[in-house]
């Protein structure tokens, strides 16, 4: 199985999750938000995957660095156009993978979705 790995190399989940990767000998593609930027089309069929609210990480420096303006009223429209502008906005990592969309490390959740009966 191969799945495509979005997040930023210096993140420590993003760490954790590939360090899991390899360990689970799961291979993977990795986009680094911080060189290739948010693509606007991926982070909307993220949003209909797991819903916009998965996506947007509120808890990093960055959503607390944004203007008032900017964290007011959030719906979907707006929660895209500030993760595609601010990269580093976007819950890490997020895996495309045969069965779907993965958002944030969880071992269980990963163990079942990349390894149990998937992987030949």
């Amino acid at each position: 199985m191969s799945v495509a790995f979005y997040g930023i190399p210096n993140c420590d989940t993003v760490k954790k999750a590939r360090t899991w990767l390899e360990a689970k000998g799961v291979d993977y593609a990795f986009h680094d938000y911080k060189k290739e930027g948010a693509d606007a089309a991926k982070l909307a069929a993220w949003s209909d995957a797991v819903g916009w609210e998965a996506l947007l990480n509120r808890r990093g420096t960055t959503f607390r660095g944004l203007s008032e303006g900017d964290k007011a009223d959030i719906d979907r429209a707006k929660a895209l156009r500030l993760m595609e502008a601010n990269p580093s906005l976007i819950k890490r990592p997020v895996i495309e993978h045969a069965g779907g969309v993965l958002v944030g490390f969880d071992a269980g959740t990963w163990e079942a979705a990349l390894t149990d009966g998937s992987r030949q």
